[in-house]
């Protein structure tokens, strides 16, 4: 059996350094409030809102480290709550994405593309794909176990020396199935 476990992924943001210091002050730098699933990876102790047409969240956790450019993650209900109509994508893929206002204790930052609704996928370390025949990219079937459980198609497979086995699904996929981080799914197809 092919099982890996699951994090449930809440709205979170990625943020440059750029808009970093936009949000928080020349010189101001991301502080790690606990490490993640993946290696070098970590919920940072600041927050930021976040705006849309329709309404706006007051607290979303940054993740760090910095990336090259700023991408906020969010499912489908936050998307509405927003007013916005972000694409599924893989993160980094934020070309003609949805655009958010972004705010800080030191100033405030409109992009015009970077919101995406997260395509799930599993994150997988060379070895254990090599072991199971999974290739980068490949889109798989997935059980997910949970308290009403479902099975998941077009999960995207990604492959890394620099991953840890993990599935990341988003807060809607995993109220639907009754799942929680900490659940395990199986890879069926």
């Amino acid at each position: 059996m092919k099982t890996v476990p699951v994090g449930v992924s809440a709205r979170h943001i990625h943020l440059s350094q750029e808009h970093v210091e936009i949000l928080f002050g020349k010189g101001a730098a991301l502080t790690e409030m606990k490490p993640l699933s993946q290696p070098g990876q970590y919920a940072a102790n600041e927050t930021v809102a976040v705006i849309g047409p329709k309404g706006g969240f007051p607290k979303v956790r940054i993740l760090g480290p910095t990336r090259g450019r700023t991408q906020l993650e969010v499912s489908r209900t936050d998307a509405f709550a927003l007013g916005i109509n972000p694409p599924v994508r893989e993160s980094g893929d934020i070309a003609g994405s949805a655009g958010i206002t972004i705010k800080g204790p030191a100033g405030e930052v409109t992009i015009q593309e970077g919101v995406i609704v997260a395509a799930r996928h599993i994150h997988f370390h060379t070895s254990d794909a090599e072991r199971w025949g999974i290739a980068d990219k490949q889109r798989l079937s997935v059980r997910l176990h949970g308290e009403r459980g479902v099975v998941l198609e077009h999960v995207i497979a990604r492959v890394s020396p620099d991953f840890a086995l993990d599935m990341h699904i988003d807060t809607d996929e995993a109220n639907a199935a009754g799942a929680a981080t900490g659940d395990t799914a199986e890879i069926i197809g």
